[in-house]
């Protein structure tokens, strides 16, 4: 899937500026701060430094918040407190979605009804329409309310906080100013809460909006306090522009439709019996044209994610059509959640499983450890890692997750080898390595010369050996030196 998916309807508009808003907005208002902290991806046994963030939350139904799960992930506190920043409360939270860029929270331990006791929810509005006027609220450090006035100007399939992960959003015109707690804000329409803000583009002032039907799939989700989570139907897609490879699909000249690259393990389209080299031709009977687009009554051309993941739940069945072999076939899916991934695009909240061993740091690969090499991470991340985080069914067969060899620290055990690091475990005395726990297991077993036989897939050497007896006193001494724990799994 691209990056960014433009199906914008352009439309001359005039923008009005941003003008003081009327004081009672503050009454539906809660302003979130966050202290977060994140695992340190080169040394997994770690956290980095602790950082602050401030946005603003929406009051709903229940004494619930609704902010972006920017704000709460790897949260190590969550206080509330009012427009006035008269009050405090600590709070909690019922669910979060790091896909859709969603958190719902709740007051903690405090006094709760002398917080909310001024104020008054909103409700989920209807969706807007091309051309509507938006309201977008701030807050200032003095308290004094702002309301930006924006123009809807068109709807995409955007992801706004986990790569990879797209959701229906609003793209609006309108020219904000900075202002304190301005990381995620509610955006109004007819004293009606339409969606929150995740992003804003200051240049060309663009406001992405993460649309109500999103929001209103994840309040019902949250409401059980069992959140499940958007469904997915777990295959990967390539478009059939290409003529020559149209004529070997068969497909007609009047026909779209999507070539399925890939069947995630255990997902929906492969219980479903989905097949790799199958054609995506229509889903619950809207044709899919051969770029992936297809005509959304409300909105145009919208991406066909948005079949899965903007108007259906995790057990839902779709009909679903396709094309095997010059042939139409029509089957029916349950969706799931996505299956686990080999590669997981996030690590928000989970910490990293590792193994130190003998001065070997061992850890299983993620996009947030690829992320961690800069905002070009794409090119400057190890080419070996990069390939499996591309193509990840190249490397799955007797994997549950890829475990890599990601830095050596000098120790006596490790002589001859600080350079290496990066490389892909395959085995490990012999046996397969499925995940760190396998390669925990794997490790209490040395051959008979007391020496830890170590295999990549990759790089050079291929074959490293470790003396047991020398690892394991390293691993002491370890200890002792501030590592609070060998492994995690």
């Amino acid at each position: 899937m691209k990056p960014f998916l433009t199906i914008i309807t352009t439309l001359t508009l005039a923008i009005t500026a941003q003008v003081m808003a009327n004081p009672n907005i503050k009454d539906s208002l809660v302003r979130v701060n966050s202290t977060q902290q994140r695992w340190n991806t080169s040394q997994p046994w770690d956290k980095l430094a602790p950082s602050s963030r401030g946005a603003l939350g929406v009051l709903l139904e229940n004494k619930h918040i609704l902010t972006t799960a920017e704000m709460a992930a790897n949260s190590t506190y969550i206080e509330l407190e009012n427009a006035d920043s008269t009050r405090t409360l600590p709070a909690t939270v019922v669910a979060i979605d790091y896909e859709s860029n969603l958190a719902l929270l709740a007051p903690g331990n405090g006094n709760a009804e002398s917080f909310f006791s001024a104020l008054q929810p909103l409700a989920l509005g209807k969706p807007a329409k091309i051309g509507d006027q938006v309201d977008v609220w701030q807050l200032e450090d003095n308290g004094m309310p702002l309301i930006t006035k924006a123009t809807i100007q068109g709807a995409d399939i955007v992801s706004s906080f986990t790569r990879g992960h797209y959701f229906l959003t609003y793209e609006a015109k309108g020219s904000m100013q900075s202002a304190t707690s301005s990381f995620a804000l509610p955006v109004i329409q007819d004293g009606k809460l339409l969606g929150m803000l995740s992003s804003y583009n200051s240049k060309d002032q663009i406001i992405d909006i993460i649309a109500p039907e999103i929001i209103a799939a994840f309040l019902a989700d949250a409401a059980d306090d069992d959140y499940q989570g958007f469904p997915s139907l777990g295959i990967g897609i390539t478009n059939t522009v290409d003529p020559n490879f149209r004529l070997w699909l068969k497909l007609p000249e009047d026909m779209g439709g999507l070539y399925i690259t890939s069947v995630r393990k255990r997902s929906a389209a492969e219980k479903a019996g989905i097949l790799k080299g199958d054609v995506l031709l229509a889903i619950e009977d809207k044709v899919i044209g051969r770029r992936g687009y297809y005509d959304n009554e409300k909105y145009g051309r919208l991406f066909w994610s948005h079949l899965i993941r903007g108007g259906h739940q995790v057990g839902d069945e779709i009909k679903i059509t396709l094309l095997r072999d010059g042939e139409k076939k029509e089957i029916t899916a349950e969706l799931t959640r996505s299956g686990k991934k080999l590669i997981p695009n996030h690590m928000h909240d989970q910490a990293p499983n590792y193994l130190v061993k003998g001065g070997f740091i061992f850890q299983e690969l993620s996009a947030t450890y690829l992320e961690a090499f800069g905002s070009d991470w794409r090119s400057k991340a190890p080419l070996n890692l990069l390939d499996a985080f591309i193509n990840p069914e190249d490397y799955e067969e007797g994997r549950n997750k890829l475990v890599f060899l990601s830095a050596t620290i000098p120790t006596p055990a490790t002589t001859g080898y600080e350079r290496i690091r990066n490389f892909i475990i395959a085995k490990v005395n012999g046996q397969e390595i499925a995940d760190i726990a396998s390669l925990i297991k794997a490790f209490e077993t040395p051959d008979a010369d007391g020496l830890h036989t170590i295999e990549f897939t990759d790089g050079q050497p291929k074959i490293v050996y470790l003396d047991a007896n020398t690892s394991d006193t390293i691993d002491a001494k370890l200890l002792q030196r501030g590592i609070p724990a060998l492994s995690r799994q």
